[in-house]
């Protein structure tokens, strides 16, 4: 196939903004954008499709606040000594072009009190937000997209808190029916107050659900950041998700980026998402009789310490185990030879790449100096490591 010449004359005089009408240009910003999407790591959010659940896909009773059994990265944030209470889950409710979604149903109702709250966030590390270049001359806006489907309507808060400065700016969503819609939202740049460069908590993304008269009787800074204050920091949420047992609220398709330019949804693989959340979380779970899953050395005739290799290095070092079962579901092995635990194992020392746990048998047939298995002697319990923000 032959290639036609196109001089320069005419490129100069047919490719020109002005030959093209508004829609024609539209269309080729349509076309143009998506390209630039494709370069990938656009998205700052983790799991912002709520594909991965590694602490569980449901936990009842939900009132406080930290990391609950539904999916990861995605922090519950609670105010006040009675919120109402909620069933967290990962849900298969979507909409187009989605799996999954974050679920609250309020099983405990709840007119909030003047200083309650409850709102859910995703937390950043600073190190990760340098593109935004706040705190200079040169910052960027912040641009926020998500889909929610609630069945009650009204008008919700979402907005950035800076850790690092205690600044912070909002915005107002308005929820006119039970469907799944999209909003988006640009935040202004902050040419105050720049974000650390290291692996601390910098920025969170809140999406509130309920609050108090304490943290809406003032106004809501929306085009300027500015110095936190309780009574300003949720001012507009009249929504109140706790309002009805029969109230529901599902958050997915969460994408936060830099500029003023809001993309379609960055979708990533399962396995890549589940590898960057990996990084503030990692459980390794039993799921089968028998089950080999960390290699050590026996120290005494009745206690061994045990090796797990994280899959990918974690923020920083784990301080404690979280763990499931009974003693009787672990067991210490060496080839055929396997001695029940007495004791659920026990965090001894980590780093960000791995972590040492310590087991206690009830037998003392193993030698000093074996290298030994640490071994499933049921199923469904887990060893859980955390580097959360």
């Amino acid at each position: 196939m032959a290639l036609t010449t196109v001089s320069s004359d005419r490129l100069s005089t047919n490719v020109k903004n002005t030959n093209f009408t508004a829609a024609e240009k539209q269309d080729l910003t349509d076309d143009i954008l998506p390209l630039a999407g494709e370069l990938g790591n656009r998205n700052l959010i983790i799991n912002g499709a709520m594909q991965v659940a590694q602490r569980g896909t449901s936990e009842t009773g939900v009132n406080s606040s930290g990391y609950k059994n539904v999916c990861d990265r995605w922090r519950f944030n609670a105010s006040g000594s009675n919120v109402g209470a909620y069933t967290v889950s990962q849900s298969t409710t979507s909409p187009d072009g989605f799996g999954s979604s974050l679920k609250i149903d309020c099983t405990t109702a709840r007119t909030p009190a003047s200083n309650e709250l409850y709102e859910v966030e995703q937390r950043f590390e600073g190190q990760n937000l340098q593109a935004f270049a706040k705190g200079t001359s040169a910052a960027k806006k912040f641009s926020v997209s998500f889909y929610v489907k609630t069945n009650v309507s009204g008008n919700y808060v979402v907005w950035l808190y800076d850790a690092d400065n205690n600044r912070n700016i909002g915005a107002v969503y308005t929820v006119s029916d039970s469907n799944w819609n999209r909003y988006t939202v640009s935040f202004p740049a902050d040419t105050t107050g720049a974000f650390g460069n290291d692996n601390a908590r910098s920025l969170d993304l809140r999406f509130v659900l309920l609050a108090g008269t304490d943290f809406t009787s003032g106004t809501l800074p929306t085009a300027a950041w500015e110095g936190t204050s309780n009574a300003n920091s949720r001012a507009g949420q009249t929504a109140n998700v706790a309002s009805s047992t029969s109230n529901e609220w599902y958050l997915t398709g969460v994408q936060l980026e830099v500029g003023s330019v809001v993309t379609d949804f960055e979708h990533r693989s399962f396995g890549k998402e589940l590898g960057l959340c990996q990084r503030y979380y990692y459980r390794t779970t039993c799921d089968a009789t028998g089950q080999r899953y960390a290699l050590g050395m026996q120290m005494t005739g009745s206690t061994a310490s045990m090796q797990i290799n994280f899959p990918t290095t974690l923020r920083t070092k784990p301080t404690a185990l979280e763990t499931s079962g009974t003693a009787s579901d672990y067991s210490v092995s060496r080839t055929s030879t396997h001695e029940v635990c007495n004791t659920v194992p026990t965090f001894a020392i980590a780093t960000p790449y791995l972590a040492v746990v310590n087991t206690s048998q009830t037998d003392a047939s193993l030698s000093t100096g074996q290298a030994v298995q640490l071994r499933a002697n049921g199923t469904g319990f887990f060893l859980g490591f955390s580097a959360e923000l």
